[in-house]
């Protein structure tokens, strides 16, 4: 089983940008699907963005247009970039490959 891990999260203003990354202790180049996912307090775990294959992607509606999600075969990585973000987009960010979660990285829109 491959292990996660998770970085890149932070404070951040409202319409700023942050870039996370989730580096895996394998190779990823069998691991047909990777994604993010999200947890705001109280809420359930949200699908993100998912990317199966090498570039076919998919968003919920909340974030397209600003969030662009890829992988990194040659260093094992999957990657988020959050662009305008807003308030509502707080939550701690979970990293999923194949059967494996990250630990989680915490984002925080705030003014």
């Amino acid at each position: 089983q491959v292990q996660l891990v998770e970085s890149g999260g932070g404070l951040v203003q409202p319409g700023g940008s942050l870039r996370l990354s989730c580096a895996a202790s394998r190779s990823i180049n069998n691991i047909y699907v990777m994604a993010w996912y999200r947890q705001a307090p109280g809420k359930e775990r949200e699908l993100v963005a998912i990317i199966r294959g090498f570039n076919r992607t998919d968003y919920a509606d909340s974030v397209k247009g600003r969030f662009t999600i890829s992988r990194d075969n040659a260093k094992n990585a999957v990657n988020l970039q959050m662009n305008s973000l807003r308030p509502e987009d707080t939550a701690v960010y979970y990293c999923f490959a194949g059967t494996s979660w990250g630990q989680g990285t915490q984002v925080t829109v705030s003014s």
